[in-house]
Parts: C-alpha cells; sequence; structure tokens
C-alpha cells in the first residue's frame, strides 16, 4: 500500500473517529462538521479508486490491535 492510499484510509478512520466523538458529546454542529470532513474523505477515496474498509471491518481490525 502506497503513502497515499494509507493517507487517505487514515483521513477516514479520522473522520469516522471525529463522527463518533461529536455524537457522543451531543453537538449537532459538530457532528455536522465531521459528517462532511468523511464525506470528503470517503468521496476522496472513491474518485482515486482506494477501497475503504467498512466501519465495522475497521473496528475490528482496532479491537484486535488492542489486543
Amino acid at each position: 500500500m502506497d503513502e497515499f492510499t494509507e493517507a487517505l484510509i487514515a483521513r477516514v478512520r479520522a473522520a469516522r473517529t471525529g463522527v463518533a466523538e461529536a455524537v457522543a458529546a451531543h453537538d449537532s454542529y459538530a457532528v455536522s462538521l465531521a459528517v462532511d470532513e468523511l464525506e470528503d474523505a470517503l468521496r476522496l477515496a472513491r474518485d482515486n479508486g482506494v477501497e475503504v474498509p467498512s466501519a465495522d471491518a475497521d473496528r475490528a481490525a482496532m479491537e484486535q490491535e488492542r489486543g
């Protein structure tokens, strides 16, 4: 996997985390911003042919890394 692909996937993961944190904080403005960032990151990945793991697959991989 090249650096560009890794960076895009990291951006999507960070955006997903941002959405979850904003929802947990009950901050509708932050949710709106976080969703916009997630949509931008996913669009950029799609436009560049980068397959992004599903949110469930990401969650499972992160749990596995934590041990």
